[in-house]
Parts: structure tokens; C-alpha cells; sequence
């Protein structure tokens, strides 16, 4: 112990008394408490709980991507504590399974005592969503949903001053545009890929044609086929076809930030580049992790609810299955899976641009 310290006990230290007086079944004011409120209760507080240790990582992930420069070491430590939040989704998912041991029957005993609470109104929970970077456009209906609206005075302002500041994608964006390895003396990887791109498709067509056992029909829906993958590429190789589809709100991702992203997964195993696309994987377990979430709280309204409005005014099932098919943050990096070549394909780094990629240790 340190000097002057006094012993430390463990109900103090954990304030389980203030904690444990907190759960006040609304039933309860009404004469006969509804027994499964008191679930329902603490579920919900244990969700704010956690949503408040995935705000203190967050902060800690944007205080290391805010710098002009991110180590190997911050980079480790971020991967780190997304992993923790990784877990934490994980207990998020099983107290679903906890709440579904409640019956529609005994939720229809206080779901009207609770008008016109609802989740809307988790301002971490929105403090999470904005600080990685869903912006309003993702929304679905933002007429007719509006969850700002649904806040008080203090909890709009506190969001819309968040929301002034940069992202966690907005972060992983500059990250990604100051990757230094995209060109090195005569090697421009961004051409080498396309050409490695041409060369595969060029090669694909040349199989489809010289393919004895398929018909001219089945030549031709082939062919087809081929030629949508050139279109799905030509997208992504051409910039002002992305700034495009950028500005269209399709993709969130810039140019240089794809080229960036696509460099890391196709050369993963390059020393440097682990902890990158570590990085980047974690992102999008991250943004799956929420997707499954909130599919999962979508079902589990369905089954209490059915097609009734929710408690907070919104059309329960259909809004929160419309979130979890929306509100994905890194889809533009998920996405580019679609774009990876086979090993054997991969443009050749040049041997100055692999030293620089790897460690070496010298032999006595």
C-alpha cells in the first residue's frame, strides 16, 4: 500500500450501494410490480455500462489516429483495444439472449409505462455511432425517425458538438492517405495493380472463349458476366468515377484511401504491414459486430412487438432492421475483398520497396 493510503473496501470502492438503488420498476408507482420490469431494468443499464467502456476506447483510439504520426506501438494498442470492444459486442449479443427469456405477454405488463422512452434515446449510443462516423445521411427516414427530436435540449447539443469532431473514419482516412509505400523510385503501385488487373481479365476472357465445353450461349452469358467485373473494377481504378460515386454518398472511402487499404490486405504478410491490416480487419469486425447487433435487437422487437409502433414512436421491427443494413461505417474497406488478386497475380514489389517492408537481422 501507498503511505497515507487507507484500506479500500470492496462496496465502497464499487459505490453497490448508490449502484444497486437504481432500479425503479415504473410498475412499482402503479401498485403491483410487473416482475419481468426488473430484467428489463437492469439489462438496459448494463448496455449503458458497456457503451461507456466503448466510449473510453474510442477516445483512446482517435487520441492515437489524431497525431501526425502512429507508431507501430499506438497501432498495436489500438488493435488492442478494439479487440476489447470486440468482447464487449460479444456480451452486448448475449444479453439479447437473456432478454428473450422474457414473454411477449409479461412485456405487455409495463411496455406502456414506459411511453415515450426508448432506445432513441441511448445518447452513448449515439455518441458511439457519430464518433466512428455515420453521419445523417445513413440514417433511414430521417424525417420520420428524427432521434434528435426525441433527446432533450442538453443531450442535442451535447451530440451536435461530438459530431463537430473528426471521426474514427475520418481518422483511418488521413491514416491511410499518409501510407508512404505506394511509390517507390519507378514503382507506382496504383499503375502495376492495374495492369496485374488487365492481365487477369484479359487471361479470364481468353479461357471463356477457348473453353471447348461450353455452347455460344453459355459463351456469351460468360462474357457478359466478365464484362460486369471489368465495369466493377473500372470503378474503383478510375478516379473521378469514384469521386463520383463519392459524391453520391456510395462510397465514403477516398481514392487515395482505397489505394491505400487495397496495398495493405494484398501485402499483409510484409512485416510492416501486420499491424496495418490487423488494423484494418478489426475495423471490420468492429462494424459487422454492430450490423449482428442490431439485427438481433430488430428480431427481438419483432418477437415482443410484432408490427405495433414502438414505445418511442418509430415502427420498432422495420426501423431497427433498416439500422442494421445502413449503418455500416468501413463497408468501402470490407468491400474490397472484391478486389484482391491471388497471391501469384499480385503486382512484384520492387526489392528496395520489400526492405523497407521488412525487418532484418544480420548474421554474426
Amino acid at each position: 500500500m501507498k503511505e497515507n493510503q487507507t484500506q479500500t473496501y470492496y462496496g465502497d470502492y464499487l459505490e453497490i450501494n448508490s449502484l444497486l438503488s437504481t432500479q425503479k420498476p415504473k410498475s412499482l408507482e402503479f401498485g403491483k410490480e410487473a416482475h419481468d420490469e426488473m430484467l428489463f431494468i437492469i439489462v438496459h443499464q448494463a448496455y449503458e455500462l458497456w457503451f461507456k467502456q466503448i466510449l473510453h476506447e474510442i477516445k483512446f483510439i482517435k487520441a492515437n489516429l489524431s497525431g501526425s504520426n502512429l507508431t507501430d506501438e499506438q497501432l498495436a494498442e489500438c488493435n488492442l483495444k478494439l479487440e476489447r470492444i470486440h468482447k464487449i459486442q460479444g456480451l452486448l449479443l448475449n444479453q439479447i439472449d437473456v432478454l428473450e427469456t422474457m414473454t411477449p405477454m409479461d412485456f405487455l405488463e409495463f411496455r406502456d409505462l414506459l411511453v415515450p422512452a426508448s432506445g432513441f434515446q441511448s445518447v452513448q449510443f449515439r455518441e458511439i455511432e457519430i464518433g466512428l462516423g455515420i453521419n445523417e445521411s445513413q440514417r433511414p427516414d430521417t424525417k420520420q425517425y428524427n432521434f434528435m427530436g426525441r433527446l432533450s435540449k442538453e443531450d442535442q447539443d451535447r451530440l451536435k458538438n461530438i459530431s463537430k469532431e473528426k471521426s474514427v473514419f475520418a481518422l483511418v482516412e488521413k491514416w491511410l492517405e499518409r501510407i508512404p509505400f505506394l511509390e517507390d523510385g519507378n514503382f507506382k503501385f496504383w499503375d502495376s495493380y492495374q495492369n496485374s488487373v488487365t492481365k487477369m481479365l484479359d487471361n479470364d476472357k481468353k479461357i471463356i472463349e477457348e473453353n471447348t465445353t461450353l455452347n455460344s450461349e453459355q459463351k456469351k452469358l460468360q462474357l457478359l458476366n466478365l464484362k460486369s467485373t471489368q465495369k466493377t473494377f473500372n470503378a474503383i481504378m478510375d478516379s473521378k468515377t469514384h469521386g463520383q460515386l463519392k459524391s453520391e454518398g456510395k462510397k465514403k472511402l477516398s481514392h487515395k484511401g482505397v489505394q491505400a487499404a487495397l496495398f495493405i490486405l494484398l501485402y499483409r504478410n510484409e512485416a510492416t504491414m501486420l499491424q496495418p491490416f490487423r488494423f484494418l480487419q478489426n475495423l471490420m469486425t468492429l462494424d459487422e459486430n454492430f450490423t449482428t447487433w442490431r439485427y438481433r435487437h430488430a428480431q427481438l422487437a419483432k418477437r415482443m412487438l410484432g408490427t405495433k409502433i414502438g414505445t418511442g414512436g418509430s415502427s420498432g421491427h422495420k426501423y431497427l432492421k433498416a439500422t442494421a443494413e445502413r449503418n455500416q461505417i468501413f463497408e468501402d474497406i470490407s468491400n474490397l475483398t472484391t478486389f484482391l488478386l491471388p497471391k501469384s497475380e499480385r503486382p512484384a514489389l520492387p526489392q528496395s520497396l520489400r526492405d523497407k517492408l521488412n525487418y532484418h537481422f544480420s548474421r554474426k
